[in-house]
């Protein structure tokens, strides 16, 4: 039996379905492995930096959760825009349309480089954003200088997830790996020297550590391109090809699908900004330990993400040969694998929660209302971070399919109508203070996981009358 653009087996046998199910939990396996690894050493860099502005006291901590705020939230309104790379690339893939895989990603350079200027001048005015903003001059004034180095990072940093994506949406997501690996170990080496002013560079504090990874992102970027341009299979795409050349039906599309991903993302990590601002009203402490256990979710984060990122290539292959059962069955495994993880990793964390804070804070006595109070949210966040997880797999599944602005109206509807006032309410209404705030996040991110799972499986749910692979 056919639907209309689509081929579905009848009769096909029980363990010709196990069959199946097993080879899809393979692939994404497969796939996902180097992705998630990636995002892990993305995140590395991240952490790194964090432990080692840490040693420098409390008001650096608060600082750096604060100009990470005004980053992040710079970042995620553009990062539909290469975030698009990988499901337009992956369906030109899965169709064996190769114009179409190169066309995507020189888009997706476009976008990055028309958003990405204009954004990171923005961030260079850190400072006044965060006073105007209600923050202490003195926060601000570290904050706006960590920026000062570390806003130069955005641009490298989303042309390179544009070419990573790329890499993946053609099956070889090994080589960003690779660079990351590279960039992990140089990014510490030279965020620790900038920082101290060893190894005979000068002695830059704060703004050392947001310049070394400006550096390290160029540096990325700069090696992303040469192996796409010079190694195989990637070279026979010619990806630098007729590159000022629009193609403008194509760059329509990813304006399309990656705009919205751009506004959720963006309603997301506002609502992890105005909980930080949330924070620093209730104190230093409070601040700091909520960028420490955001930071340990940020962690957690990157291997569901990885497996978002493969939901998102494995349901676009499957898209581009007009396989729907394939495409269900790509996007229910990665999201059964996102919980799985998620699952056991949360478990760890309640268990080591006490012991955590110590990696960034030390083990002064002037650290231990900050580690008190990280302690209380890593235990909050069990629920924070299974329903993260959940969410993002899901969300790649939906990107798959080129379905990213329901996901928008549910981004907003679970962060901002439910997730935020919760915040408000139980932190300072209900006095729960930092944990009152966590809790908040939780239930909106919960609500928000759930709609998405439900959406993806009405999406994809096969016509009546005929058999489900």
């Amino acid at each position: 039996m056919t639907s209309p653009g689509f081929t579905i087996a009848a009769g096909a046998s029980a363990p010709a379905r196990s069959s199946a199910w097993r080879i899809e939990i393979g692939e994404t396996l497969w796939l996902a492995a180097p992705m998630a690894l990636t995002q892990l050493g993305q995140i590395a860099m991240m952490t790194t930096d964090l432990a080692l502005i840490g040693r420098l006291g409390d008001a650096a901590m608060a600082a750096a959760a604060l100009a990470h705020t005004v980053l992040f939230i710079a970042f995620m309104l553009g990062i539909g825009l290469v975030a698009a790379v990988a499901p337009l690339a992956a369906q030109g893939f899965g169709a064996r349309a190769p114009r179409q895989v190169r066309a995507s990603l020189r888009m997706g350079i476009w976008a990055a480089l028309l958003a990405g200027i204009p954004l990171t001048l923005v961030q260079l005015y850190g400072e006044q954003l965060l006073l105007a903003l209600g923050q202490h001059s003195d926060t601000a004034q570290l904050a706006g200088r960590y920026l000062d180095g570390l806003a130069w990072s955005l641009v490298p940093s989303w042309i390179f997830i544009a070419l990573r994506g790329f890499m993946g949406a053609v099956n070889r997501p090994a080589p960003a790996l690779w660079i990351m690996l590279a960039a992990v170990p140089i990014n510490a080496a030279l965020a620790y020297a900038l920082i101290n002013g060893a190894l005979g560079l000068p002695r830059l504090e704060i703004f050392g550590a947001g310049l070394a990874t400006a550096l390290v992102s160029v540096a990325m970027c700069g090696a992303a391109l040469l192996v796409c341009y010079g190694c195989q299979p990637f070279r026979k795409y010619r990806v630098l090809a007729q590159f000022f050349h629009p193609h403008w039906p194509l760059l329509r599309r990813l304006l399309a699908l990656g705009l919205p991903i751009s506004g959720a993302s963006a309603l997301e990590y506002g609502v992890f900004g105005a909980a930080a601002l949330l924070m620093g009203r209730i104190g230093t402490s409070a601040l700091a330990a909520h960028q420490i256990a955001l930071q340990i979710a940020a962690i957690l984060f990157m291997v569901p993400l990885g497996i978002s990122l493969a939901a998102t290539v494995r349901v676009g292959h499957a898209v581009g040969r007009n396989d729907a059962a394939g495409a269900r069955r790509a996007g229910f495994v990665a999201i059964g694998l996102g919980l799985l993880f998620m699952a056991a990793m949360t478990l760890l964390v309640a268990l080591t929660r006490r012991q955590i804070p110590q990696l960034f804070l030390g083990d002064s006595a002037a650290a231990t209302e900050t580690t008190r109070i990280t302690a209380a949210l890593l235990v909050v966040g069990i629920s924070f971070f299974i329903a993260d997880g959940l969410q993002v797999v899901a969300n790649g599944a939906l990107r798959g399919r080129n379905d990213t602005k329901i996901p928008l109206l549910f981004a907003a509807f679970g962060f901002w109508a439910i997730g935020f006032p919760c915040s408000y309410l139980l932190g300072f209404n209900a006095g729960f203070g930092p944990a009152g705030v966590w809790s908040g996040l939780s239930i909106g991110l919960a609500i928000y996981a759930a709609l998405l799972v439900w959406r993806f499986h009405r999406l994809t749910l096969p016509p009546r009358n005929f058999p489900a692979v």
